[in-house]
């Protein structure tokens, strides 16, 4: 016992030992006054520093908040565009599918209407090619100008002429003679022809078909030299009928244009087009009423020198026809 008490006095005096440190008292007062003025100093910093710091922290937290809120915000606005995207496509892509489905409803319509009309052309021309020649009897004519629809085929008539002349290719060399539209109007100027061909077939026409006379008229002079030259002969020769009745002559003659249109026709390149655009004129200057007043423009413009050169024509008809023509010119020339 008396051992311990010696062994605890023994670490005590070494505690006691070490609790003191040797310095010079310059130092120790040097170390004082440094201790002081930390003392002093080192609040006032670190509590500087400190609050500087919570208030750069404060204001860091409240934008990160912010900028929280704005990613927030920004992420709720990506779902909305996302989903107002998924909702475009799919309304896109049914619309994709409807477009693809109309164009197919489109394209077997234009298929349809193309075959239809495929159809009614060859209708058309079948028809109206029986028709042609049914219209070379008188009775026929009669029976078909009697009837309710005879003003409206005429109509028709005018109508599908005009389409097919429009219908015709600028860069077009020559037609195609066998094609149903071709034949088609050729048959209805055949049917007009004949129906002209007729005193009361050119009473009907001059009466209740001034349109269709316009039409061919204007056609006339529409189509290019050497085109279409048999519709042309028969537009031509249908006009010729009507002129043989003296209204039909006074409205041909002074519709507008008329007399240059004749001067353009003798100049077309095919020998049957001059032959009967001849004959007309020569209607004209055969009348004595209609050449009073168409007279002075006759004299005034008459192509001479081509009626000189179609007198000289290995066409037999159209050399004799203009020869006769020009004799009819010095009678009248004489007679004014």
């Amino acid at each position: 016992m008396w051992r311990s008490a010696g062994l605890a006095g023994d670490a005590q005096k070494a505690e006691t030992k070490e609790e003191f440190v040797k310095v010079r008292r310059r130092d120790l007062e040097r170390l004082t006054t440094e201790v002081m003025q930390l003392r002093d100093f080192l609040p006032k910093i670190v509590n500087g520093d400190i609050l500087g710091t919570f208030q750069k922290l404060d204001a860091i937290e409240s934008s990160l908040e912010k900028k929280e809120e704005e990613i927030e915000q920004l992420r709720m606005d990506c779902e909305h565009f996302r989903a107002r995207l998924e909702t475009a496509q799919a309304d896109c892509m049914r619309e994709k599918k409807e477009k693809l489905e109309l164009r197919q409803q489109l394209n077997e319509a234009k298929q349809q209407l193309l075959q239809q009309a495929e159809y009614c052309t060859e209708m058309g021309a079948a028809v109206c090619t029986l028709l042609w020649g049914v219209s070379s009897n008188e009775e026929a004519v009669k029976s078909i100008l009697g009837g309710s629809k005879a003003v409206k085929f005429f109509t028709i008539t005018a109508q599908t002429m005009e389409s097919f002349v429009k219908s015709l290719s600028e860069d077009m060399k020559q037609q195609d003679l066998d094609s149903e539209e071709n034949q088609f109007v050729l048959a209805l100027a055949g049917i007009v022809t004949n129906v002209a061909a007729l005193a009361c077939g050119r009473e009907f026409l001059v009466t209740s078909s001034r349109e269709l006379l316009d039409t061919m008229m204007h056609l006339l002079g529409d189509m290019k030299p050497g085109l279409c030259n048999k519709f042309k002969v028969l537009m031509l020769m249908s006009l010729y009928n009507v002129s043989i009745n003296l209204k039909g002559l006074k409205y041909i003659s002074e519709s507008p244009g008329f007399i240059p249109l004749l001067w353009w026709l003798l100049n077309d390149p095919d020998s049957e087009v001059c032959l009967h655009a001849l004959r007309l004129l020569q209607s004209v200057l055969l009348e004595p009423e209609v050449l009073a007043r168409a007279g002075a423009e006759v004299r005034e413009t008459l192509p001479f020198q081509r009626i000189l050169a179609l007198a000289q024509s290995r066409h037999a008809e159209l050399q004799a026809l203009a020869k006769e023509l020009l004799e009819d010119l010095k009678v009248i020339e004489y007679e004014a």
